[in-house]
């Protein structure tokens, strides 16, 4: 790879473990910024004192919490455009934030001559860590031909969608599946459960047919052994849930089951549940079935080991 100077705004629990798989990459020079500096000194590589910093790199990453917080960095008063002398060659968001939001980011990249690309991501820090994460972007195709060869330095595939904000749109659906996906399950485990068949012996036979997936068998540990250690919670689902129920009523498409486990996550979370991972789903359905669920003793994993 020819030499890229990087910058990586934004190390959380997903951003720096993204961020990590370019620190060894070869010929990738990273500079990172975070609000709590010290999450981006754990990398080991220069950290900046202000975004602005970064704006001389040729790459710019940007895994942020929300819309109101890319337009801050990128747009705002000390972002990656408010330099007159310099601004990066790209811009790469991967987080999931509204169509609107980056539309208005994009338009001002594109004022300074600055490709922004939406590039969303399928997995969380631990699939990212095995190498299996999953890009889909969408922005001017020159732009994502320049950053292609590190996208597949830190993910598994890389799914090109065309211009504009059509890849924040993919990420919303992605989303929207996951919590059906999710709620699905916790309907059956607990509906096998209640007829006397343990979770880990429902989901070992669901994850070798046809119905199994790479989630299920992720998911299959915390379903089996209840553990909650948050990677995705109810509240960002209910923040995706509300993007994509918007978009469809924008489009007029009807997603009447979608609808229905939007208020299902809103009860999780009205439940005092939102700061945990978001397969409490099946804590909440097991309640409404009357049944009390323990941590089952099997050995399980999570297909990524």
């Amino acid at each position: 790879m020819v030499a890229t100077t990087v910058g990586w705004v934004g190390t959380g629990r997903m951003g720096a473990a993204m961020a990590r798989r370019l620190v060894h990459g070869d010929g990738v020079e990273l500079a990172a910024w975070n609000r709590t500096r010290a999450k981006a000194e754990a990398l080991g590589v220069p950290v900046v004192d202000r975004v602005a910093d970064l704006a001389e790199r040729q790459v710019v990453f940007t895994t942020v919490s929300g819309s109101a917080d890319l337009e801050h960095v990128v747009t705002g008063p000390d972002g990656l455009l408010s330099r007159p002398d310099a601004a990066p060659g790209v811009i790469v968001d991967c987080s999931t934030v509204s169509a609107e939001a980056s539309a208005r980011v994009r338009a001002a990249a594109a004022e300074r001559g600055v490709a922004f690309l939406a590039a969303p991501v399928s997995g969380n820090a631990k699939v990212v860590a095995a190498g299996r994460l999953g890009f889909v972007v969408s922005g001017p195709e020159e732009g994502f031909r320049r950053v292609e060869p590190l996208l597949r330095l830190i993910g598994e595939s890389v799914t090109y969608v065309g211009d504009g904000e059509t890849a924040r749109l993919v990420k919303i659906c992605h989303n929207l599946l996951l919590g059906v996906v999710t709620q699905s399950l916790a309907e059956i485990l607990v509906l096998a459960e209640k007829g006397g068949v343990p979770r880990a012996a429902l989901l070992d036979f669901i994850n070798h047919s046809v119905m199994g997936s790479t989630f299920s068998k992720y998911k299959t540990p915390a379903l089996v052994k209840l553990d909650y250690t948050p990677t995705f919670t109810p509240v960002l689902l209910r923040k995706d849930f509300d993007l994509g129920l918007d978009a469809a009523h924008d489009l007029g498409v009807p997603m009447p089951v979608a609808a229905l486990v939007q208020q299902l996550v809103q009860g999780t979370i009205g439940a005092g549940r939102g700061a945990e991972d978001f397969a409490v789903l099946l804590e909440q359905q097991a309640a409404s079935a009357g049944l009390e669920l323990k941590p089952e003793d099997a050995e399980v994993d999570d297909g990524l080991s």
